[in-house]
């Protein structure tokens, strides 16, 4: 199982920007796909981001595309969500996860999970 841990969220205004991070640990040999969800207030969750481990290829669902970056540092173990031009409908719980590959912009296949960090646009 792979551990992961959010951080970063807050309270920002509308046009704002905030850079979530994501330190992993664990058994990730083959957990190589990371990325992030998000869930917002009465609605369902949605994958935004994805990036293999092994190559730093990334993958981002249409919706997010243009104000999201997703990256890793050097080591390989931490997981970045750079989030610009924020707007009040981003706001929701954001989480972390871990999973065998990306595909249609996030992490699929056994999905390990953080706990998730709050991040609230305000207008």
């Amino acid at each position: 199982q792979v551990q992961l841990v959010e951080s970063g969220g807050g309270s920002v205004q509308a046009g704002g920007s905030l850079r979530l991070s994501c330190a992993v640990s664990g058994y990730t040999l083959t957990k190589i796909a990371l990325g992030w969800f998000r869930q917002g207030p009465g609605k369902e969750r949605e994958g935004i981001s994805c990036i293999y481990r092994t190559t730093g290829i990334t993958f981002y669902a249409d919706s997010v595309k243009g104000r999201v970056t997703v990256s890793l540092d050097d080591s390989k173990n931490t997981v970045f969500l750079q989030m610009n031009d924020l707007k009040p409908e981003d706001t929701a719980m954001y989480y972390c996860a871990a999973g065998k590959y990306c595909k249609s912009g996030y992490p699929q296949g056994d999905n390990d999970w953080g706990q998730g960090t709050q991040v609230t646009v305000s207008s």
